[in-house]
C-alpha cells in the first residue's frame, strides 16, 4: 500500500478545503443554523414533542445527516472530477496507484471534511437545545458508515459527470429531495399508513432512522435494518467503483 501516495491526494484535498474555508465550512454552518431556526422555531411552536422528544432537539440528527451526505457527495465528486476537467487525471492513473489507493486518497478527504461539518454542527445544535446522546460509540458508526458510502457515491458521480452541470445535478435533484422526505424534520409514524409505506422505499429514511436511534434510542425503523442498508449502499459502492476502474469508463476515454 502506498501511503505516502494517499497522504499526498489526502493533503491536497484537505489543503483545498482551508484554502477556500468559507464556501467549505462556514457556509453549510450557516446554513444550517437557519433550517434550526426556521425549523427549530416556527415549526417547533407549534409542535412540542416528537415520540416523547423536544422537537428543536428531534431535528438536530436530520440536520446532521443533511450536511453530510451534501458534503459528502458534493467533495468526492468535485474532488475526482477537477483532475479530468483539467487533463491531470493521467498523470494520476499513471502514479505508482492502485485504483484502492486513488479511492482510499479522494474518499478519505470527503469523509473528513463531512465529518468536520457534522461535528461543528453538532456543538453549534447545543446553544440551541438541550442534547444528550444515548449511544454516542454507534453516533459515530453511523456518522462514519454514511460519510465514507456517500463519498463513494459522489466519486461516482465525479467520474460520470462530463461538466459542471451534470456535477450539480444529483445533489440538488435527488439527494436534498431524499432527505427531506427520508425523515429529517418529521417522524414517518406521523404520516398516512399509505404515506409511510412509500417512505420506506425512500433508503435515506433508513440512515436517518438509525443516526436518531443513537442519539434518542427511539427509531421509526430497526435499528439492524439501518446498519444492514448502510452496509449494502457502501459495498455497492465500492463494487461500481471497482468496475469503473476496470473498465476505465469514462477515465481513459
Amino acid at each position: 500500500m502506498n501511503w505516502q501516495g494517499i497522504l499526498s491526494i489526502y493533503r491536497y484535498e484537505m489543503n483545498r478545503t482551508f484554502r477556500t474555508l468559507a464556501q467549505s465550512i462556514v457556509s453549510p454552518v450557516l446554513s444550517t443554523v437557519l433550517y434550526f431556526v426556521v425549523f427549530g422555531s416556527a415549526i417547533g411552536s407549534r409542535i412540542d414533542t416528537v415520540d416523547g422528544i423536544p422537537y428543536g432537539a428531534f431535528i438536530v440528527p436530520g440536520l446532521i445527516m443533511l450536511t453530510v451526505l451534501q458534503q459528502s457527495v458534493t467533495n468526492a465528486s468535485f474532488g475526482i472530477y477537477f483532475p479530468k476537467f483539467i487533463g491531470t487525471i493521467y498523470e494520476l492513473l499513471s502514479a505508482p496507484l492502485s485504483f484502492i489507493e486513488i479511492v482510499i486518497g479522494y474518499v478519505g478527504a470527503a469523509a473528513t471534511k463531512a465529518l468536520m461539518i457534522a461535528v461543528i454542527i453538532l456543538i453549534t445544535s447545543a446553544f440551541f437545545v438541550d442534547l444528550t446522546i444515548a449511544h454516542p460509540v454507534w453516533m459515530v458508526t453511523f456518522l462514519l458508515l454514511t460519510a465514507i458510502s456517500f463519498s463513494l457515491l459522489g466519486f461516482i458521480i465525479g467520474i460520470w459527470a462530463k461538466n459542471f452541470e451534470q456535477l450539480q445535478l444529483i445533489p440538488l435533484l435527488v439527494i436534498t429531495p431524499l432527505v427531506f422526505l427520508g425523515g429529517a424534520f418529521y417522524s414517518v409514524s406521523m404520516l398516512p399508513p399509505a404515506w409511510q409505506t412509500v417512505s420506506f422505499f425512500n433508503p435515506v429514511v433508513y440512515l436517518i432512522s438509525g443516526f436518531r436511534w443513537s442519539f434518542f434510542g427511539v427509531s421509526d425503523v430497526p435499528v439492524v435494518i439501518s446498519l444492514l442498508a448502510i452496509s449494502v449502499f457502501l459495498a455497492a459502492g465500492l463494487a461500481v467503483i471497482w468496475v469503473i476502474f476496470r473498465t476505465g469508463w469514462r477515465i481513459k476515454a
